[in-house]
């Protein structure tokens, strides 16, 4: 059981993989401006940017589908 805290205690080891929703929600906090120095330290020590590059660009879709629909909805 000791063994196991001193191997991922190890410098040598590479960063854990960050799960998509928390891509996710990191895009869209610093899309509005509220990421915060911890999170951000946390994402660009994770390794891949390939997930965070999904994740704005559906992020990004999701957005502009949004905003049209709103403007659709209020101007006849």
């Amino acid at each position: 059981m000791s063994a196991d805290k001193n191997e991922s205690s190890s410098g040598d080891q590479e960063p854990a993989r960050i799960p998509f929703w928390r891509m996710m929600l990191s895009v869209m906090q610093a899309s509005f401006g509220v990421q915060n120095k911890k999170n951000k330290e946390r994402d660009f020590s994770s390794g891949s940017i390939t997930g965070f590059v999904v994740a704005a660009l559906i992020f990004t879709a999701v957005f502009v589908l949004v905003i049209v629909s709103v403007v659709r909805m209020v101007l006849p």
